[in-house]
């Protein structure tokens, strides 16, 4: 994307992250001026005065929020109070700290989690308040939703401007490719390709296989982040995604098959599905940013499994 942001210092947190490495990527090649910094580089946004210190002293006028402490559905279940500490002081003192500091944008992710979990249909963003979310995603889901809550609160009270984009699961090159701490496209991508090096005769799959889900891949998500500190302001949460989803079975069948796996897929039905549907409606997408994802599925896990085979031995 060319360089037509109208910022003089963007501040990526995060973004040494999976998302925010994609983010920094963007911004290196349209020649944009940012700062990015995590925890790894010795700041943690959990504590509020090292947070506001860090925006006082560098003075951004934009943020990308990609910070952020998650897994997949094992991980949901066994650290829900993890997910929900971690993430709410991160979120809320990053926001806290840039309408004290002037901020001008805050590109603000949210997961698509946060929708009611019993839905069977495409999410529309005015059904996001509908229902009660999956208790798989209950802490992780409802700490996003409440950083829309805060974005509207500064908004009305400051006149910070947050774009929430609610996002669905992300995968892609430099994922977590572990099985307590992936989504389920990246723990597959390990268990075949693992599968195939050492000749193993089956990969378990968990659950019934049947559960559908979207998924966005990495940069596509990384372009939409930074397209929302350019679109026109709305307050609104805005869904952005491919608009349709695939079950994990057939996921994990093309995963499989690029791969080059040829032993037996095997369910474990024992495990938890999670909420049976999670895909969303772009239109309004497709209407605000005047983009859409560029990358398909199968390209996309074609790229996913390439990285993991040069990167991981």
């Amino acid at each position: 994307m060319a360089s037509t942001l109208k910022f003089k210092k963007i501040f990526v947190a995060g973004g040494n992250g999976f998302v925010g490495q994609r983010v920094v990527l963007n911004l290196r090649e349209s020649g944009t001026p940012f700062v990015s910094l995590s925890r790894r580089d010795g700041i943690d946004f959990r504590d509020a005065r090292q947070t506001i210190d860090l925006f006082q002293r560098e003075k951004f006028d934009a943020v990308i929020n990609c910070a952020a402490y998650v897994g997949g559905i094992a991980f949901g279940y066994a650290h829900p109070g993890e997910l929900f500490y971690n993430n709410a002081q991160m979120s809320s003192n990053l926001m806290e700290a840039a309408r004290l500091t002037g901020v001008r944008r805050f590109a603000n992710p949210i997961s698509n989690c946060s929708y009611p979990g019993d839905m069977t249909v495409a999410f529309k963003e005015g059904e996001w308040w509908s229902g009660p979310l999956h208790e798989s995603v209950l802490a992780y889901g409802l700490v996003r939703k409440s950083s829309w809550v805060q974005a509207w609160g500064y908004y009305k009270q400051y006149g910070l401007e947050s774009v929430s984009v609610i996002l669905p699961n992300m995968y892609g090159p430099g994922d977590h490719f572990e099985e307590a701490r992936s989504h389920a496209l990246g723990a597959l991508v390990m268990k075949f390709v693992e599968a195939r090096r050492n000749n193993m005769p089956q990969v378990v799959v968990w659950g019934s296989g049947k559960p559908v889900r979207e998924w966005l891949y990495v940069d596509d998500g990384a372009e939409a982040l930074t397209r929302a500190l350019e679109i026109p302001y709305t307050v609104d949460p805005i869904n952005v995604g491919m608009g349709h989803g695939i079950s994990v079975i057939d996921m994990a069948n093309v995963i499989k098959d690029t791969a080059g796996y040829r032993g037996k897929t095997v369910l474990d039905t024992s495990k938890p599905d999670g909420a049976p549907y999670k895909t969303m409606d772009v239109t309004r997408m497709r209407q605000v940013f005047n983009w859409g994802p560029q990358t398909g599925l199968k390209e996309g896990i074609r790229k996913t499994v390439a990285w993991y085979e040069e990167n991981v031995k």
